[in-house]
């Protein structure tokens, strides 16, 4: 930097880093990088609504200036207040606390950077505060004495290294403190005079201190209708995010997702309400999303987000409920239970929900009957095992699909008149099948009934298990049970997307697509990053009905979920070819022979599940059209 290009301003440094960054990087080092930019993210907004700017922020580092001392010292302490509210979501020990300096001073300024004494005072002042506090230079002091509600403390002078002359030091007292002066008490009043003035002045002085120090809710980005992806639906609207395991044993997070799972099986069986599928929402596990953004891409109006933490046999839960349209904050939580607790917590949680959106309850009551079947330690330890295996099944593979198998195998063992083992259990025979990874398909569909059976003998109100029989059932070629449990299942469930999936492609196959379609577009609507099968058959279903264009579109989506299924490629092929499009459909026939080179019509002849013998003839000639023998 030359002489020439040197220029000095006065200016307010604000500086902020996090007392034991080393100590909760060490522990968990994602976690602390997600929660931290949450946390930097939240205090650029603050800097910039009191006219600040953020200089630098570099690990746990955060620099920001201020034309105004008073803007400056403000923001510190509505920051401060922002992190202790949501501090007070966390396990202490993993709390983000952040001390924070305040000096006026000269800088040197190079382009967005500035330099010198004043910012190195400010970084010194930093490390005199305490977690969530603020200290503040003698400079910085002369200028906010009077200006705002704030009490400080005088540290006395400090050296600081590097800094020729020592400087007084104060603490800013973010919380109010209690007077301690007594007055003298006038012996002519009589007591109850005294009393009575005593009580005002407690009033007065609580509301005071209350309008004064209350920390304010955070600030945050409100969704916009205009932005979203899709449409908002009529009905109240709800994203449930994966809670977040803030347990140290990285094992527990299948006990997080279950928890996260559990809930959103709850509400999707709430009439009136529309709740996004666990296939979508857990598209953002782990990462540090906004409301405004899970709002917009999902067309949601209400977002729940929490943690979950277990210690023995205790566990902690937070959640809050935000109106993303709106950025209020319409409920929050903090709980702490024994573990066996925990179903009875779910429905709390759910019911919290319900009433806070304004949804009622109809017809019969609608809580959880995990608590008939998970009693005593036995019973949770079972509990946890299934959602073990469902956390494996939900990956759609066949190493996790197996290890699913097995666990399902332990469960049934362990609690052999819990319904939901035999559904898990069910589930991993049925994806057998979906994956072609059984070598008798035909087999391992028998045996999925079997279970999805028991597991309804056990508890025929069993919505998801209904959803599933229909869709063994399709593949038995019975579409009449197939249909009958897809509507018994819908019922149940009107707002699980896998359910609605189910009933809509048991119509689909059965020759009925035009009633498919909008119930499809339903399932994907439910969860926009849903399944395979659903945009696959929707696909089908288009494709059925004349409407290629659209299927087109439905194809390439299902395509993106799974680039090697072989039926997504298969059925775009023929597509084309009954649009006339010979090129494209002959390099998704060369798609399929690429995914297996020993594909044969006869093949498709056989495996097809379509009810309406001139349905697969059509489809077959267009493939024919392909050059696929």
């Amino acid at each position: 930097m030359t002489a020439e290009k040197t220029k000095r301003k006065l200016t307010t440094i604000l500086s902020a880093d996090v007392k034991g960054y080393s100590r909760l990087m060490g522990e968990d080092e994602e976690w602390t990088v997600r929660t931290l930019k949450g946390y930097n993210d939240l205090m650029g907004n603050l800097i910039q609504q009191h006219r600040g700017r953020v200089v630098d922020a570099i690990g746990d580092n955060l620099m920001a200036e201020f034309a105004s001392v008073v803007d400056a010292v403000q923001c510190g302490v509505e920051i401060q207040q922002a992190l202790r509210a949501k501090n007070a979501l966390l396990p202490e020990a993993r709390r983000v606390e952040f001390r924070i300096g305040i000096n006026l001073g000269d800088v040197i300024e190079d382009g967005e950077r500035i330099y010198g004494d004043g910012v190195n005072i400010a970084a010194r002042l930093e490390g005199l505060a305490e977690a969530g506090g603020i200290c503040i230079s003698e400079s910085a002091y002369q200028q906010v004495e009077n200006k705002l509600p704030l009490r400080y403390e005088d540290l006395g002078e400090h050296q600081f290294k590097n800094i020729a002359k020592p400087m007084r030091v104060y603490r800013a007292q973010i919380k109010p403190e209690v007077a301690s002066e007594k007055k003298a008490k006038p012996r002519q009043w009589p007591k109850s005079a005294i009393g009575l003035v005593v009580i005002l002045i407690v009033v007065v002085a609580a509301l005071v201190i209350w309008k004064l120090y209350t920390p304010p809710v955070p600030k945050m980005e409100v969704a916009s209708k205009e932005k979203t992806a899709l449409l908002l639906p009529d009905a109240p609207s709800i994203a449930v995010l994966p809670f977040v395991n803030m347990s140290e044993d990285p094992k527990q997070e299948f006990f997080a997702d279950g928890a996260t799972d559990e809930i959103i099986n709850k509400l999707s069986k709430v009439p009136n309400l529309f709740v996004i599928a666990r296939n979508s929402t857990f598209t953002y596990k782990g990462k540090a999303v906004k409301v405004k953004q899970v709002s917009e891409e999902l067309g949601v109006r209400y977002v729940l987000e929490g943690g979950l933490q277990r210690s023995g046999d205790r566990i902690r839960i937070t959640a809050q409920l935000i109106d993303a349209l709106t950025g209020h904050h319409l409920w929050a939580e903090r709980y702490e239970r024994d573990l066996q607790d925990i179903f009875a917590l779910q429905d709390e949680i759910t019911l919290k929900i319900l009433m806070a959106i304004q949804v009622k309850l109809t017809g019969e009551d609608q809580s959880s009957i995990a608590e008939k079947y998970f009693r005593g330690k036995q019973g949770f330890n079972c509990w946890l095992k299934i959602m073990e295996g469902m956390n494996h099944m939900y990956r759609f593979n066949v190493g996790d699909n197996n290890l699913a198998r097995r666990i399902a195998e332990e469960a049934i063992a362990m609690c052999p008149e819990v319904p939901a083992a035999y559904y898990l259990m069910g589930c991993v025979h049925s994806i057998d099948y979906y994956l072609g990874s059984h070598s008798s398909p035909q087999e391992t569909v028998d045996k999925g009934i079997q279970m999805t059976q028991k597991a309804l003998t056990l508890n025929e109100s069993y919505g998801q298990a209904r959803g599933l029989l229909s869709f063994l059932y399709i593949a038995k070629r019975e579409y009449e049970k197939s249909i009958a449990e897809g509507e018994r299942a819908a019922a149940l469930n009107p707002s699980d997307a896998t359910v609605i999936g189910f009933y809509a492609t048991s119509l689909h196959f059965a020759g009925r697509s035009e009633e498919a379609i909008p119930l499809f577009e339903k399932s994907i609507r439910l969860n926009p990053f849903g399944p395979v099968f659903v945009y696959l058959n929707l696909g089908n279903a288009l494709q059925m009905t004349g409407r290629f264009e659209e299927a087109v579109s439905a194809y390439k989506k299902a395509i993106q979920r799974a680039p090697n299924y072989i039926w997504c490629h298969l059925m775009l092929a023929a597509n084309y070819s009954k649009m006339g499009r010979e090129k494209e459909a002959r390099a998704e026939a060369e798609e399929v022979l690429r995914i297996n080179p020993k594909f044969s019509l006869d093949f498709f002849a056989k495996t097809s599940l379509m009810k309406e013998q001139s349905l697969k003839e059509n489809t077959l000639n267009a493939l024919r059209k392909t050059g696929l023998k």
